[in-house]
């Protein structure tokens, strides 16, 4: 439903005010529409005397809280639709409908709408008419239909001709984007669809996997992470699906980049969670001594993996939620909502699909320099495991924490040493770093410490450091290390 709103109408009871699901109401209304009007209902259980003030208070609240939403400064009425509630007798007038509808005639309007592209319409009633057929009823999101034009209903693989359509009980021959329109078919059993998409033949995708641009929704309290399981819907479904976020190497943050378009030949940075202001810890900002702002990207992708496959039109409206949630806990249930950008429907999407997909990690080990071989290697220590094969990383580049680069040349004995060139040489410093912590280590294994070598002990020098780092794409079947 959240797909066909072109003006909403958010109805707040004036003796409550604004519950946790009005306020998801209101996150939805953000999403998908551009016009609000805000009704305070049930005026009359206010007591007469106090009732204007009371409106007026809780008109003046409903504006604080819309001050920081698209919808600012929308209208605000007050009315009493069934003064008495349900049991009260139908003598009884509603109060202020009249200025509600002048109030809805002043902010209707005529939306754009285009008749070209693929018929697709969203069905919300399916109920059959004795001697006529199946009638589904529904509002028309794209392209047009006519008299006579075949329609699949996607979910089921059915295809059927339509044989007679109606738009608010008028016979008519043609229906376009924006409509409201009954459709008849025959031989169709309307229990076989409550609700769901009717389109062109073929025009739609069932689709495994996503690939989605999206934005998390301020409201939720909890980070969004990765290898999460979230309520996604899509069209006019909800399925679970695991998330994967992602976001643009960290060079491209600052890129803009294209709408609705997603980049398979780019790079992107695999993040554990979705990256906002509170989603980046102080504690570590703190470490980096950055203190001030955290840097984010401009844009962030995820991965959608869904539990059973989906039906949907490209770049349709994505919502996530954890409907799970205690519905009293006063907590927004909606996470992130965004743009399905591209999906496959391939059921080894892992192996066709998820490849092409180059989302890496960053990689990162430290050892240290063991001891000196020549002016032109040295043999390193801690970096890798006892049992890791070092084959797989000779070749790869490492930096020395006194500035020499090096490149790992192979393994060194069974205990997880290696020797690593250094094509420039040891600069003469870090040489005399080295020999001296060598010496030092050969003369503290006697056991006859003089005092002298307990002093120069204490203000040894730091041991020199080896960092290699490299990247790893997620997907790749080889698993293979990539340095730039």
């Amino acid at each position: 439903g959240a797909q066909i709103i072109d003006l909403m109408m958010l109805v707040i009871d004036v003796t409550k005010g604004m519950q946790t699901q009005s306020a998801e109401c209101l996150v939805i209304g953000q999403i998908a529409c551009q016009k609000m009007v805000v009704v305070l209902n049930k005026i009359d259980l206010l007591p007469e005397g106090k009732r204007q003030s009371a409106i007026e208070k809780m008109t003046k609240k409903m504006q604080k809280t819309l001050e920081n939403t698209k919808f600012c400064g929308c209208p605000i009425v007050a009315v009493a639709a069934k003064p008495g509630g349900p049991e009260a007798p139908e003598s009884e007038n509603p109060l202020g409908i009249s200025e509600l509808i002048e109030v809805l005639k002043s902010q209707a309007y005529l939306p754009s709408r285009d008749p070209s592209g693929h018929f697709l319409m969203a069905v919300d009633h399916c109920f059959s008419i004795k001697g006529q057929g199946t009638v589904m009823t529904g509002t028309i999101l794209s392209g047009s239909v006519s008299l006579g034009d075949s329609v699949e209903i996607p979910a089921l693989k059915v295809t059927k001709k339509v044989k007679s359509m109606q738009m608010f009980h008028t016979p008519v021959t043609y229906a376009m984007q924006g409509d409201r329109v009954g459709i008849c078919v025959t031989q169709f059993d309307p229990k076989l669809l409550e609700r769901g998409l009717i389109c062109t033949p073929d025009s739609l995708h069932t689709i495994h996997a996503a690939i989605i641009s999206l934005k998390k929704i301020q409201y939720f309290r909890g980070a969004l992470q990765t290898k999460a399981k979230f309520h996604i819907t899509v069209g006019h479904e909800t399925v679970m699906g695991r998330v994967m976020f992602f976001s643009p190497a960290p060079d491209d943050f600052n890129e803009e980049i294209q709408e609705n378009v997603f980049d398979f030949e780019k790079d992107y940075l695999y993040q554990e969670e979705y990256l906002s202001k509170d989603s980046v810890s102080s504690e570590e900002n703190k470490e980096n001594g950055q203190a001030g702002e955290v840097q984010l990207p401009k844009q962030q992708w995820a991965l959608l993996e869904f539990e059973k496959p989906v039906t949907c039109p490209k770049l349709c409206l994505v919502i996530g939620s954890k409907l799970d949630t205690d519905i009293h806990a006063n907590t927004c249930r909606l996470a992130f909502h965004g743009v399905l950008l591209q999906g496959t429907e391939d059921k080894n999407y892992t192996e066709t699909f998820l490849p092409k997909l180059k989302v890496y990690k960053l990689k990162h080990k430290e050892g240290q320099v063991e001891r000196v071989m020549d002016d032109y290697s040295v043999i390193g220590r801690s970096l890798f495991k006892k049992e890791t094969n070092i084959q797989i990383f000779v070749g790869l580049k490492v930096k020395l924490s006194t500035g020499e680069d090096g490149i790992i040349d192979g393994g060194f004995g069974q205990s997880g040493k290696f020797k690593i060139r250094i094509p420039d040489g040891l600069k003469p410093d870090t040489k005399m770093l080295l020999t001296v912590a060598s010496k030092k280590k050969s003369k503290g294994g006697k056991g006859d410490m003089t005092k002298e070598d307990e002093s120069s002990k204490n203000d040894s020098a730091q041991p020199v450091t080896i960092s290699l780092s490299f990247k790893r794409y997620v997907f790749d079947t080889q698993k293979k290390m990539i340095q730039s």
